[in-house]
């Protein structure tokens, strides 16, 4: 009984707010499934267990920002990056790291990821789609260097990546929001990805009954409406 009373109070305050611009998290996503997410098409809801995870996520960060703070390494934390027309989003952190030279520091910015133990150990390098995102922070926060530090959730073991700022890779970033934004303002579906259905995305998208449903070619949206009517 109290099982079931705790998932219930997961599922009964899960929010799916209304999208008005794209998240930097949205960075190497399918664009057919942000798309999905701007029109509220209908999905998936998140069951309790993902939500306790993402809440043990959460916690895990406020954690590691604590013990940067009794660092004292110059951390702000949380910081949205500044306004812009179509692209909103929050780094985890902003350091000031020695370079090993007397009393010379440099910026970083930070990005924490909890990942399961078996993605962890075969971990050498980090997700694409991470570095798509700490790209573009670095990127809007006009910072050059950042850090992206993976926590083994299970074990508690850390990994962390340095990366440096690459500006063609953030002009494409950039480029395909754009892109995508004409097709959101358009009404044009983007097609299904390439490697449908056996891209990663596919198995965790909240979408993925109604993208199988309809074409994978690119269509309207007035068509898909249409489709999905049809098909109830």
């Amino acid at each position: 009984m109290l099982k079931e009373l705790i998932d219930q109070f997961y599922i009964e305050n899960q929010k799916n707010r209304d999208q008005t611009k794209f998240y930097i998290t949205d960075a190497g996503k399918c664009p057919r499934s942000v798309f999905f997410k701007f029109k509220n098409a209908p999905r998936e809801p998140i069951d309790a267990r993902l939500m306790r995870i993402f809440e043990r996520g959460e916690n895990m960060h406020r954690s590691i920002f604590n013990i940067l703070y009794r660092l004292r390494l110059g951390v702000v934390t949380e910081i949205p990056i500044p306004s812009q027309e179509i692209v909103s989003g929050r780094a985890d952190a902003i350091l000031c790291l020695p370079t090993g030279q007397a009393g010379i520091v440099e910026n970083y910015v930070l990005d924490i990821k909890s990942i399961n133990s078996m993605i962890f150990r075969k971990m050498t390098e980090p997700k694409e789609d991470n570095v798509f995102q700490i790209q573009l922070y670095l990127h809007f926060f006009n910072i050059k260097k950042g850090i992206l530090l993976y926590i083994d959730k299970d074990l508690q073991e850390m990994k962390e990546f340095f990366i440096d700022y690459d500006e063609e890779l953030c002009k494409s970033l950039l480029a395909k929001f754009d892109t995508l934004k004409d097709q959101v303002d358009g009404d044009i579906l983007p097609a299904r990805l390439e490697d449908y259905p056996k891209n990663w995305q596919c198995n965790y998208c909240a979408f993925k009954d109604v993208c199988k449903a309809v074409n994978p070619d690119k269509m309207s949206w007035e068509d898909f409406k249409k489709k999905m009517e049809s098909a109830e």
